[in-house]
């Protein structure tokens, strides 16, 4: 985590958390002026980013007691209550930074050597299953409607719908939510598709099966693991051929 960023929200956290313990008046029960709903607006702002920093996404486990009496402290000035100097308090958070970023990458490694196992057993099954093709790379898909349009070349601008998900089923990306198609030039994607849609006439509907070293590999994107096998549903709608240079 970045180390502003968690004072930032550890801050704004234990304010949050500690008010009744460091003297401040009672839960209120209604809002009544402006400044009571203003000052509850930006709690409950500061609380919502606090709760997915410091809970959902990085468990970090606190001993909310000791939390809260350096907030009073650092709050109220009181340098003569301090347990920590700011250089010792830096290095400490510098500190555990490093190690949670550490934690992350074993983590990360592990759950890409498990998805990378899983991904061989499935496509090695998967490839015996009625319909479904594989290609030389390794890249699999099972044609569910054969359009009869134009072929994409290299160069080409293809509409796409899609909804890609992973092995376990969770969603990671659908255009047709989003209620618009995806549009973009043939090599601009990752490999898999680049390779699938050249296979793949206008008006064609897959579900394809992309091995992880045809997508995000073992480092992975965002939302999707490292040794992500991707599945999707896509039919290309549309091809905008690639303009042609003009001869000198």
């Amino acid at each position: 985590m970045n180390l502003k960023l968690f004072l930032s929200i550890g801050f704004c956290s234990i304010f949050l958390l500690g008010c009744n313990e460091m003297g401040k008046p009672a839960a209120k029960t209604a809002l009544v002026t402006d400044k009571d709903n203003y000052s509850y607006a930006l709690g409950a702002s500061f609380g919502q980013q606090a709760r997915a920093l410091l809970v959902h996404r990085d468990s970090i486990d606190l001993d909310y007691a000791v939390f809260m009496q350096a907030f009073t402290d650092r709050f109220e000035q009181d340098s003569a209550q301090l347990l920590l100097s700011d250089s010792a308090l830096f290095a400490i958070l510098n500190d555990f930074s490093m190690q949670r970023q550490q934690e992350k990458l074993q983590k990360d490694s592990a759950t890409a050597e498990k998805n990378l196992n899983d991904q061989k057993s499935f496509l090695e099954k998967n490839k015996n299953e009625g319909g479904v093709i594989t290609t030389a790379s390794g890249l699999q898909y099972l044609v569910i409607i054969e359009g009869k349009g134009a072929l994409p070349k290299d160069g080409d601008v293809v509409s796409v719908h899609y909804t890609g998900t992973l092995l376990d089923g969770t969603e990671f990306d659908s255009s047709i939510k989003r209620g618009a198609p995806a549009e973009f030039p043939l090599g601009a994607v990752i490999p898999g598709w680049t390779e699938l849609l050249k296979l793949m006439k206008v008006g064609t509907k897959v579900k394809a099966w992309i091995p992880s070293d045809l997508g995000y590999g073992p480092q992975g994107r965002q939302v999707i693991p490292g040794n992500s096998l991707l599945l999707f549903e896509m039919e290309l709608l549309g091809v905008t051929a690639a303009p042609q240079t003009a001869a000198k």
